[in-house]
């Protein structure tokens, strides 16, 4: 059955965050260097992407434990896969390998589970973060003017990450955390070129972020101007991740229930983080609140970001499986 087909079933279950996963094995640098980088010249400590290649079994038990918890979909581990993120350690020649290793170990874990399960079908999407320069902010508050990277720059390395993940074996893509829509058009423009010279198609999940109580996306945006900005592209999902816990996201998801024309996802943090950069709330605190989304009929993929574990998910599993998915009418 296609993912289409089975979003109009049910609420299917994203997973959640990889890197609270990973930093509970306090990995050292030789960790994250393995053989093939043991002599790179900077330090690779905190790229968590590189793991797919020196820790691939550290990746790979993740996946299983979200999986076992009740998840649905599996993101890639390659937040930071474009070459443009990699740039600070000088890693962009491993980047073709780092997202289409991440996406092979990904889609073993899930074809495992899919055997065991064939009644729940697991998924993989392709993790594509914002990168770390943006098309339309200055980083110099001194120079608004001033761009670090241009469109065809950002184009040149989505693709590039687009094709490893899809060659990898990817079920979809998921441009995440999007802070500034002019980075998603690249991405989402990149999608469209790489689908036309491969003839292979993939369906596009797009989630932003709303940065404050402004309820706008760092570029400035609001979500109804956010969701119009990438309505030209006939995405799978839209919806909204990260920055904000679930409570402090319900009314921008309200937004989206009323004028998306797409399925709806939502994967808050597990709450704001404290004053040391932890997230304190627990699955059964995190899950009333998303609770709430299922009730008014708000979303059709959920999951959870920052400070989300397996327990998380499991609870978020168990709350889905007993709702409606919001009602989305498809144009063929």
């Amino acid at each position: 059955m296609k993912l289409q087909e089975i979003l109009q079933q049910r609420i299917l279950v994203l997973d959640g965050a990889m890197g609270t996963m990973i930093q509970r094995h306090k990995l050292t640098e030789e960790d994250f260097r393995g053989e093939r980088f043991k002599n790179h010249s900077s330090s690779l400590k905190g790229n968590n992407d590189l793991l797919s290649i020196t820790r691939p079994d550290i990746i790979k038990d993740i996946h299983r434990q979200y999986f076992e918890a009740g998840a649905d979909i599996a993101e890639t581990n390659t937040f930071s896969g474009t070459t443009i993120a990699q740039a600070d350690y000088h890693l962009e020649e491993a980047v073709y390998d780092l997202n289409f290793q991440s996406a092979k170990i990904a889609r073993e874990v899930a074809d495992e589970f899919t055997a065991r399960e064939p009644q729940k079908p697991r998924f993989v999407a392709g993790s594509i973060g914002p990168t770390n320069k943006t098309a339309s902010l200055s980083p110099d508050v001194n120079n608004p003017g001033y761009r670090a990277i241009t469109f065809d720059e950002l184009k040149v390395a989505f693709k590039q990450q687009i094709k490893a993940l899809a060659e990898g074996g990817v079920d979809l893509l998921l441009f995440e955390t999007i802070i500034d829509t002019l980075n998603a058009k690249a991405a989402l423009f990149a999608a469209q070129e790489y689908f036309e010279e491969s003839g292979k198609e993939l369906p596009i999940m797009v989630s932003g972020t709303i940065t404050d109580a402004s309820g706008r996306t760092l570029s400035g945006q609001t979500t109804e101007a956010f969701l119009v900005s990438v309505s030209h592209v006939p995405l799978l999902s839209i919806g909204l991740n990260c920055a904000l816990g679930a409570k402090a996201l319900r009314p921008y998801l309200q937004v989206l229930n009323e004028q998306a024309p797409f399925f709806v996802s939502a994967y808050p943090n597990a709450g704001l983080p404290n004053e040391f950069g932890q997230y304190d709330q627990g699955p059964e605190e995190m899950g009333a609140q998303i609770e709430e989304f299922l009730q008014e009929g708000l979303v059709n993929i959920v999951g959870g970001c920052c400070g989300t574990t397996p327990d998380h998910i499991k609870v978020i599993a168990n709350l889905a499986s007993r709702y409606k998915p919001r009602e989305v009418v498809l144009h063929a």
